[in-house]
C-alpha cells in the first residue's frame, strides 16, 4: 500500500531521504555537476521546499516525490553559497544560474485554482510499483484545483511523458534549452490536464 504524505508533515528528519529520491530521478540530468549521488544529495538537500513536496511512502519508507505549487512560489529555493561549497566555485556558479533561470521563476500563466506539478521522481528500488501515479492521483483529487500543469519535463524522459499521457495530460508547449551538449536535453515539454467541467485556457 502506498501512503501519500506532505514532506513538511514528515519533518526535517526526512529531508535527506527525500533529496536522495530527487537525485535518483534527476541525477542523470545533473551529471555535469557531479556523477556521485551522495555529493549531489549533499549539494541539493538544502534547497527543497518541504512544504511543496508530497511523498509516497511504501512500508513507511520514502519511495517517490512530487512537488505541487501555485506556480508562483516554486518548489526549490537554493543558496548559491551552498552550491559552491559542495560543487566548487565554477560548477556551483553554473548551477546557481541554471537553477534560478529554469526552476525558480514564477510561471507566467499561473492563476487561481491551477497547480504546478514539479520534480516527479521515484527511488531506484521502488520503480515499477506505481508510486508516482499514486502521488499524482492524490493531487488530482485535491478539491482546490481544477487545472494541473507539468512545466519542465525533459524531452528525453520518455517514461515520464508516457505516464503523464496515461493520466490524461496533453502537451501544450515545448521550450528549447541552451545546455543540450551538457545534459543531452534539447527541450522541456509542458503538459496540462484540465478537470472535467473546467474551460481550457490558451496558455
Amino acid at each position: 500500500m502506498i501512503e501519500v504524505r506532505r514532506a513538511a508533515h514528515l519533518g526535517e528528519s526526512y529531508r535527506r531521504a527525500i533529496t536522495r529520491i530527487f537525485v535518483d530521478g534527476f541525477g542523470p540530468d545533473l551529471s555535469y555537476f557531479s556523477k556521485e549521488p551522495d555529493k549531489l544529495t549533499d549539494a541539493l538537500a538544502h534547497m527543497l521546499v518541504l512544504e511543496a513536496f508530497y511523498v509516497g511512502l511504501v512500508d513507511g519508507e520514502p519511495a517517490g516525490i512530487v512537488a505541487c505549487t501555485d506556480g508562483l512560489q516554486r518548489a526549490v529555493r537554493h543558496d548559491a553559497r551552498e552550491l559552491r561549497r559542495h560543487l566548487g566555485i565554477f560548477k556551483g556558479t553554473i548551477a546557481h544560474v541554471s537553477f534560478t533561470r529554469e526552476f525558480e521563476q514564477p510561471l507566467l500563466y499561473a492563476r487561481e485554482r491551477m497547480a504546478s506539478l514539479e520534480f516527479v521522481a521515484t527511488g531506484l528500488t521502488f520503480r515499477g510499483q506505481g508510486v508516482a501515479s499514486a502521488i499524482i492521483q492524490h493531487l488530482l483529487d485535491l478539491p482546490q484545483y481544477d487545472e494541473y500543469v507539468l512545466d519542465t519535463i525533459a524531452d528525453i524522459n520518455t517514461p515520464a511523458l508516457r505516464l503523464y499521457e496515461k493520466l490524461g495530460f496533453t502537451e501544450f508547449k515545448r521550450t528549447k534549452v541552451h545546455h543540450a551538449k551538457i545534459t543531452g536535453i534539447s527541450a522541456y515539454v509542458g503538459m496540462r490536464l484540465v478537470q472535467a467541467g473546467s474551460r481550457p485556457r490558451t496558455l
